[in-house]
């Protein structure tokens, strides 16, 4: 039983771990472009306009078909994300775009809504109710700049939207190549690795006491002893009322004459110091010259002058 249970919970943790590296909050609107110019990029049928670059921050491989894209705050289900196109399986840090046509009807990468300056654009969960992410377009927002999200460290996933519109960048991870990330400000502030260690050291042994108590807890703890009842202990004193009673008990759980005669024989020796230990209401004995169990001048009979 307690094994089943110890199973159960590692499955829940692995699948609820499972399910978090593959889903939908994991991506973001990374940029949006809502007015192209001359050298905007062109769609599948050569038509220039408005585009949303989707990115998975995740490392591992999330589905968005069935999200919504929209404009309109009150209005979330706007443009469905169709199902069945094997294309919305995104990888792991990879991004994708929407054309935002106005005509959803054009196909799975297609947006049913235009962008324009001034708006916000939601990314929605397929329940149709959870925003996953926005991105606000400025009114002032010039014709062929974007809005986008850069990521200070893109392994660390913190994504800061950039105050002013950039140069657009669609298809690529937005990214400052200049700043340093967390591994390399590590690495000046600790050159020897002493406090990377220090901190392994104490995951490492964190995760032994953490599976030691797991272990305690569902197979080796201590089942709860039945107590003994309490035995007075015998001493070689006249004996008392509780050693009385302790003799009662044990010549009342034997049956016959020879056990009553070898208890008391063994009680004599025991009072008389000729007994090879002295134990808690056990009475032992052995054979001895002096003893009269083992004197043969007890049964010579005496005859008469």
């Amino acid at each position: 039983m307690r094994k089943r249970i110890l199973l159960t919970l590692v499955l829940l943790v692995a699948t609820f771990a499972g399910a978090r590296a593959q889903n939908v909050i994991d991506l973001i609107i990374a940029e949006a472009l809502a007015v192209p110019d001359s050298t905007g990029i062109v769609d599948d049928y050569g038509r220039r306009g408005g585009w949303i670059e989707i990115f998975n921050t995740s490392q591992g491989t999330v589905n968005f078909a069935g999200c919504y894209l929209t404009d309109d705050r009150n209005n979330l289900k706007k443009s469905l994300i169709p199902k069945g196109d094997l294309r919305t399986k995104l990888g792991p840090r990879q991004t994708t775009l929407i054309y935002a046509s106005g005509e959803g009807k054009d196909g799975t990468f297609y947006a049913g809504f235009r962008l324009r300056p001034g708006s916000t654009v939601y990314l929605v969960s397929n329940d149709g109710r959870t925003v996953i992410d926005s991105l606000v377009l400025p009114k002032d927002l010039p014709a062929g700049l974007s809005v986008s999200k850069q990521a200070f460290d893109l392994r660390q996933r913190e994504f800061e939207p950039l105050p002013d519109p950039t140069v657009p960048s669609p298809g690529i991870p937005n990214m400052d190549q200049d700043a340093a990330s967390k591994a390399q400000a590590m690495a000046e502030k600790d050159p020897h690795g002493f406090i990377l260690s220090l901190v392994a050291v104490t995951v490492v042994f964190s995760a032994l006491a953490i599976l030691w108590f797991l272990f305690w807890l569902f197979f080796d703890r201590p089942a709860k002893k039945k107590r003994s009842p309490v035995i007075p202990s015998i001493t070689k004193e006249s004996p008392s009322d509780e050693i009385a009673a302790a003799i009662a008990l044990a010549m009342d759980m034997e049956q016959g004459g020879d056990v009553y005669a070898a208890i008391a024989l063994a009680m004599d020796l025991y009072f008389s110091d000729t007994v090879h230990d002295t134990e808690s209401f056990i009475l032992t004995m052995r054979p001895k010259e002096s003893a009269a169990w083992n004197d043969k001048k007890q049964n010579f009979r005496k005859l008469p002058r």
